[in-house]
């Protein structure tokens, strides 16, 4: 049994262009702390070594401090370290992985075909692949694994999975199955998956360690995974220094509306809902909240009350059509009824003046 430090999608140096120029270095900064805790995060829970899997880097662009630091970390791991480059930051020849001088603990995957690493200490094989593009075609259909009972089987892969339309090197269930490897560890999707299995390989991805926006949302971490030949364990393990996150709150509550306990580190949006009989005074609203949040945005979702049955009797066929509705509305038996009905009423009112009913109907 090997344990693994999996992890991918750090994108460092993001742009967190929508915190303002002060809270957006701040972030970045964080991003380079957490390649110091991954260090930490690695010798306490004794990996035997660390599985990157594409996406470092947000973009070409970097601060000199943050290559430094990786360089850094990378040395500090001090076990062997697989880097699968991604459609961020892919490999080319004479581009930042050639120029980096990565301590020699340090393998990157150069090339679209696979390649394998055997670590003989350690009884591994580390299979890989790179993106040398910002794009891919699936690759992993290639990968057949010639079993040897001496080895456990890992890959180190960027890609996309169950999406054949996709550009960033798709793969199905059933290819990775074919594979024949133990456990694949994979990067690009930025939420966590939990472990998964096809046939008799398991595989995982972490998603992304640091949220940097609202289709991010929630705990993110890294994975420590146990494998040995038929089984693979896992923990998902939390690294973020802030979360996003998305409230909802009804109109009525706004007013006196507060953000949870913890609240201080993390950035929220918070969205008013629901009908109402005056717009909610949103600027009251963010500076009630604006002291409790690192970061914070509003959204008004709501609706001006109006009585959906008042022009019933007009001469019409908007008059028509509620008044047939409303004589179901008084006839109705329950509750739950009466609001399907009204609901109905308020999608015909949207159809009939060209408007978008946002709620929906059943």
């Amino acid at each position: 049994m090997i344990r693994i430090l999996h992890a991918a999608d750090l994108h460092l140096d993001s742009p967190f262009d929508a915190l303002g120029e002060q809270k957006a270095a701040l972030r970045r900064r964080e991003q380079r702390e957490l390649l110091r805790s991954l260090a930490s995060l690695r010798a306490g829970r004794g990996c035997d070594l660390v599985l990157l899997s594409g996406d470092l880097f947000d973009s070409d662009a970097a601060w000199t401090e943050t290559e430094e630091l990786l360089r850094l970390t990378l040395s500090e791991l001090a076990v062997p370290v697989f880097i699968s480059p991604g459609n961020h930051d892919y490999y080319k020849a004479g581009g930042r992985w050639d120029s980096l001088r990565l301590p020699e603990n340090v393998h990157v995957f150069t090339s679209p075909d696979f390649e394998a690493v055997t670590l003989d200490a350690l009884g591994v094989r580390v299979w890989g692949a790179a993106f040398t593009d910002n794009y891919c075609e699936g690759r992993l259909a290639e990968l057949r694994i010639p079993r040897q009972s001496e080895f456990i089987d890992l890959v180190c892969l960027h890609g996309e999975v169950g999406v054949p339309s996709s550009r960033y090197n798709p793969m199905t269930e059933r290819e990775i199955a074919a594979t024949g490897a133990d456990y694949i560890a994979l990067g690009h999707n930025h939420s966590f998956s939990g472990l998964k299995k096809a046939g008799r390989t398991f595989y995982a991805w972490p998603g992304c360690p640091e949220g940097r926006g609202f289709d991010e949302c929630g705990e993110k971490g890294v994975i420590i995974a146990e494998a040995e030949q038929g089984r693979v364990k896992l923990s998902f393990v939390p690294t973020a220094a802030r979360r996003y996150e998305r409230i909802s709150v009804p109109a009525a509550e706004a007013a006196g509306f507060r953000l949870p306990e913890g609240s201080e580190r993390n950035i929220y949006e918070i969205t008013v809902t629901g009908e109402t009989d005056r717009e909610p005074d949103l600027a009251a609203l963010y500076a009630a909240l604006e002291p409790q949040a690192f970061a914070l945005r509003l959204r008004d979702e709501t609706r001006l009350r109006r009585d959906v049955w008042e022009r019933a009797g007009e001469d019409s066929l908007r008059g028509e059509f509620l008044a047939m509705l409303r004589a179901r509305f008084e006839s109705a038996r329950t509750d739950a009824e009466r609001e399907e009905i009204t609901r109905a009423a308020r999608w015909g009112l949207a159809a009939l003046d060209g408007r978008e009913e946002a709620e929906p109907l059943w």
